[in-house]
């Protein structure tokens, strides 16, 4: 029985944050007030309660589990078998694409959308998002040091350097196809990304 009961708490706690993380994706954090939330979800407000202390906490707990869900996928394509590793990173920045090309550019990454605006507001959530962004670029530097010494690729410069410069690289294209509700973008980060990988066009 006891453990019926954690499982009713886990998945109500994980409908909590999934719902919230569809919403903030589309319209940000300060603009989903908490009624949209539990409207959205069907929990009354004292359950909500019952799982996190405020809205700032549940904001951290739901970029905690946003960035699991991302490191989770970004580890699956880094290790897809039978490529080398300049194929996998450019499998990545591929989905990157897919992902925020999505409802005319308006994306699915919570470190796209609630970067700027959070990182203001919540000390908390800001280091929710630093630690999970440095999360995705040591995984970068692993595969791109990994890709260098197979001879897939090519760098100037150390691989945790470059890692950070094409995270970045990305980030700003990400806020760029918001701005022009285009892909053009990520066409121009993905030709920069070749040229810095030392890849064909």
């Amino acid at each position: 029985m006891p453990s019926a009961i954690t499982k009713d708490s886990t998945d109500t706690r994980a409908s909590i944050l999934a719902s919230g993380q569809r919403l903030m994706a589309g319209k940000g954090f300060s603009a989903v007030g908490l009624n949209e939330l539990l409207g959205a979800t069907g929990v009354p407000k004292g359950s909500f309660y019952h799982y996190f202390a405020s809205k700032e906490a549940f904001g951290e707990a739901m970029l905690d589990s946003y960035f699991d869900a991302y490191l989770a996928e970004m580890d699956e394509i880094l290790r897809k078998p039978g490529l080398s590793m300049a194929q996998r990173l450019m499998h990545y920045w591929d989905s990157w694409q897919e992902n925020q090309s999505f409802l005319d550019c308006q994306g699915k990454c919570l470190a796209v959308k609630l970067g700027a605006e959070v990182a203001d507001l919540s000390e908390a959530m800001r280091l929710a998002l630093k630690q999970g962004t440095a999360g995705i670029t040591a995984r970068l530097a692993r595969a791109i040091e990994a890709g260098a010494a197979e001879g897939s690729l090519s760098i100037q410069g150390e691989p945790a350097q470059v890692a950070e410069g094409l995270y970045q690289l990305w980030l700003g294209a990400s806020v760029m196809a918001k701005i022009v509700r285009g892909r053009q973008p990520f066409e121009a980060a993905m030709a920069s990304t070749r040229l810095i990988l030392k890849l064909p066009p």
